[in-house]
Order: structure tokens, then sequence, then C-alpha cells
């Protein structure tokens, strides 16, 4: 028996690297899971090696009226909701660089990575929550980002969007917990995708330097941590960030740098 038996699964961004994974991951777990993505041939692509067990539904994350009908057709073909995993994100990577500083970044780009990546997410919620009730509860996990919790360089709107995502995973948990909803979001750093080094080239060996783990995260390392909070087994947890991301936030900012000096001196 797996720990997701009988459970119904939303995965948004399912067509991607994370998504499809987490997608595998709770049908190997017993889930059903609708995999929607914003292109209906990567939802396709990753709904049908799992068979009967997996939906593909396109959708916009942009879109209320989008978002609303995925809910909807979800509850339709498998008659209930108990998981939604919001993992949807603007990942156009003609328009990353765009996504720069407070002062230089156009206003349209801001607009549109925040209407994806944190309003999908309460639309995601508001739809999936009445559903999840009429059920007796469900788990709600939302996709972060490290890049939430801390400032950078460039990619504002990126890691405000992510931010909002931390604090909205808590503001569902405290609002519907009673109800037996629970909201949690994970914090991946850099992760071993396909689109990595098309949207961040270089920037894998750059953090290499201050991940603690041997080797970076793979797509399938998210899943594990996603079907467990999503899974009976977390049922004590709620309203928590997690962060993935081999111990990056974990340390000093000059860890990295210390390890060069250490390096040094016992050369």
């Amino acid at each position: 028996m797996g720990r997701l038996d009988g459970k119904i699964a939303i995965v948004t961004g399912g067509g991607g690297g994370i998504g499809s994974a987490v997608a595998r991951r709770f049908v190997a777990e017993g889930a059903k899971v609708a995999i929607a993505d914003l292109f209906e041939d990567s939802a396709r692509a990753a709904a049908d090696p799992l068979g009967d067990a997996a939906l593909a539904v396109q959708f916009d994350a942009a879109d209320p009226a989008s978002i609303e009908a995925m809910v909807a057709a979800t509850v339709a073909h498998f008659g209930r909701l108990d998981i939604l995993h919001n993992n949807a994100a603007m990942t156009d990577p003609a328009k990353h660089p765009l996504d720069s500083t407070a002062v230089d970044i156009p206003i349209e780009i801001w607009d549109e990575i925040i209407d994806i990546n944190l309003r999908g997410y309460l639309l995601g919620c508001k739809y999936a929550i009445p559903h999840m009730i009429a059920g007796g509860g469900g788990s709600i996990v939302n996709t972060a980002s490290n890049s939430g919790t801390a400032g950078d360089l460039a990619r504002i709107a990126y890691g405000t969007s992510k931010g909002g995502i931390i604090t909205l995973s808590k503001y569902i948990a405290t609002q519907y917990g009673k109800q037996n909803i629970r909201c949690n979001s994970v914090a991946p750093g850099v992760v071993l995708t396909d689109a990595l080094d098309a949207t961040a080239p270089g920037l894998k060996e750059i953090i290499q330097r201050h991940i603690l783990t041997p080797e970076f995260g793979t797509p399938d390392d998210i899943a594990a941590l996603v079907a467990f909070l999503a899974s009976d087994e977390s049922r004590y947890i709620t309203g928590e960030n997690i962060s993935i991301s081999g111990g990056g936030l974990s340390h000093q900012p000059h860890y990295a740098d210390l390890l060069d000096l250490m390096g040094e001196h016992l050369s």
C-alpha cells in the first residue's frame, strides 16, 4: 500500500521537471493525478505514461477562469480532490533577464510574474479548498524558493512572488486548519533540471560552492518531500516553509570563502 492510496491530486506546472517528478511519485504512492500545464503537449507527455491514474489538463495560471475550470475538471473526472501541489511558475527564458532591479524592471514583467507565481497559487487554493472541505480535508503544498527568504542582485519579482507564497501558505494553514486543511511550502535551491542551464547559465557552478551536500538535488528529491507533506504521515505539520537546498541557507554567508582560505593554508 502507498501513502497516498485513494487520494486525488492536482499538480500544476506538471509538465516540467519538478512537476512531472511529483506526479510520478504521487502515482507510485497510490494517488490519481491531474497534471495541469500551460502547454497541453507537455501535460500529455507527463500523463500518458501513467495511464488511467493521470489526467492531462491544459490551463493558464494567469487566468482565474482557467484555474477554476482546471479544478472543476479534476473533480468531475476523479470525483473528489485531496491534494493540491501549486507548482506552476513563469518560465519564459526570454523574460527572465527583464526581471532585474526595482528601478529597471518593466512593470508589465512584474505584473506577469506576480500574477502567475503568486495570484495563481491563491486562486488554486480558492477553488480547491471547498472541494477538500467537502471531502473531509486535504493537503496543499506550494512551491516557493530560497529566493523568497533573502535578497539578491536580480529577479526582484520572482523573489517577491516566492516570499509571498511562503506567507500565503501560512495564512491558508491558519484560516482552514480547523477544517482539516493543511498548507505548507517547499523552498528548493538550485535543482538539476533540463531548464536550468537555459534560464540561468552558469548558476549551478556558482551555487555549488555554497551547498553542503556533495551533489545537487534533483526533481525526485523535491518530489519525495512533496509526497511526504501531501501524505497523512505529515498530519501534524502545517504552516511551515521547508528549505530543500543542500544546506545552502544553513551557514554563514562567507562559508565558501573560508573554504578557499583554509585550502590555501593547508596547501
